[in-house]
């Protein structure tokens, strides 16, 4: 069955076999990076793969309606291998951007991550092997552009100058296209990106991968073996339900001598401006008489709202789900703010913050030390992110904006300790510490936690 799961451990050759699907990779568990080779769908349980010098000829073979045309295939090292390192001997590094868990937050920091490197003048390639759910030519501006391709092999799409990009996001017809590809079709691509695009001579090339820890992972631990990989940045957020899977992430690495440079931990939290917040007067908290709303009549609890302010603010959700007036909450975002702005004349450089992930195993941090793997930083949430990846632009781009959110500058961090981790000197970014200095209390700013 497709979603079947069958694992056969074979003592001679102390081989796992981990068979999902159309196909599978073999491991030889004495050492994870080998692959014995591609596992037929229609095989015997018993199958050596097809890459094994026994394949075709084992006693396991005999009966396979395969047996045949393993016999006679061309054995030896993947010739492709040679043309991959080629192409990624022109790179000085390469690092890779994992979790075992999805919704984390791994191609927002990529996006970000490649843009951030680009601003430094270096040369950058990002490569999208997210071959079911393509992000990248949204979060960079790219979409309804096209990859071509020159004698030389295809050719990235670019945002700038020295920041270009590989998405199978490039090669649908339709955005919205969904990819209904089995393993072996999604590894070939993936070996065609490796060997085909002419990336040229690069500084870095960030690989941004899908969540878990099955095919396309599997396809470039095995490619870029020998081709001086760097290691994987690991992203989580602080809930266990995320670590539990970002764990496995973790163990993959050590277990395919993928060198983990560290792991972030991303939604840490939420930092807003204040003036940017909404605030709402709860339906729940307003006594029965406010069977009317406060535009109707009826008694509230709470900051002040005149008639005139709640009937053009409106109940929340009214229009779209149907809730009377007496039963939605009462929009007082203007009220609340100027009683601030009355105690806080500072208001503008006021951050709220807010824990959003219960964190209650010690979130990225914990796991990090736990598994013995350096600890990069945290990067709260905030809506200047997510504006950004929704825009296709880089976060940083505009000195007055960064300075003036709590989640830039902690991004910032963690790519110099990305940097640092490469053997690389920090991207000293003035927007940093312009928003350094603002939004950690200079000027008279105020940090509130609500």
């Amino acid at each position: 069955a497709d979603l079947g799961f069958a694992l056969q451990t074979r003592e001679k050759d102390s081989v796992q076999r981990a068979q999902c699907g159309a196909g599978a990779i073999l491991f030889d568990m004495a050492d994870p990076q080998q692959p014995v080779g591609a596992v037929p769908e229609d095989a015997n349980a018993a199958c050596v793969g097809t890459g094994s010098e026994m394949a075709g000829k084992a006693a396991g073979c005999a009966g396979c309606p395969n047996q045949e045309a393993c016999a006679t295939a061309p054995k030896g090292p993947d010739p492709d291998m040679a043309a991959i390192q080629e192409r990624m001997q022109h790179i000085r590094h390469k690092i890779l951007v994992l979790s075992g868990k999805g919704g984390v937050g791994k191609s927002t920091f990529s996006a970000q991550l490649a843009f951030a490197l680009a601003a430094t003048g270096a040369q950058v390639g990002l490569l999208d092997i997210d071959i079911c759910g393509p992000s990248m030519p949204r979060m960079l501006g790219l979409e309804g552009q096209d990859m071509h391709s020159s004698n030389a092999g295809w050719s990235p799409v670019y945002v700038e100058d020295n920041l270009g990009v590989i998405s199978i996001g490039f090669m649908l017809p339709d955005p919205d296209d969904a990819v209904i590809w089995r393993g072996p079709r999604k590894n070939g691509l993936i070996k065609q990106f490796l060997k085909d695009v002419d990336w040229g001579e690069l500084d870095y090339l960030i690989v941004d991968a899908p969540p878990g820890t099955s095919d396309e992972h599997i396809s470039v631990a095995q490619l870029l073996k020998g081709c001086g990989v760097d290691g994987a940045v690991v992203v989580t957020t602080p809930q266990e339900v995320a670590l539990i899977d970002v764990r496995k992430e973790v163990n993959f690495c050590k277990k395919t001598g993928i060198p983990v440079l560290g792991v972030v931990e991303n939604m840490s939290g939420l930092r807003q401006r204040a003036d940017a917040l909404r605030f709402f007067l709860p339906a729940s908290t307003r006594p029965h008489s406010a069977t009317s709303s406060p535009a109707q009549g009826g008694a509230t609890e709470g900051p002040a709202v005149s008639p005139t302010d709640a009937a053009s603010q409106g109940p929340v959700g009214q229009s779209d789900s149907g809730v009377s007036a007496a039963a939605a909450d009462i929009d007082v975002t203007e009220q609340v703010l100027a009683a601030l702005r009355q105690v806080a004349p500072q208001l503008e450089t006021l951050v709220a913050t807010a824990e959003v992930f219960h964190a209650g195993s010690g979130g990225g941090r914990g796991l990090a030390a736990a598994m013995g793997v350096p600890f990069l930083g945290q990067v709260p949430l905030d809506p200047q992110l997510s504006c950004a990846a929704e825009e296709g632009r880089s976060a940083f781009a505009g000195t007055r904006s960064a300075a003036r959110t709590g989640a830039l500058p902690a991004l910032r961090a963690v790519i110099d300790a990305v940097l640092a981790a490469v053997g690389e000197a920090p991207s000293g970014d003035p927007t940093a510490a312009a928003a350094d200095g603002q939004t950690n209390g200079a000027n008279g700013g105020l940090l509130v936690g609500l």
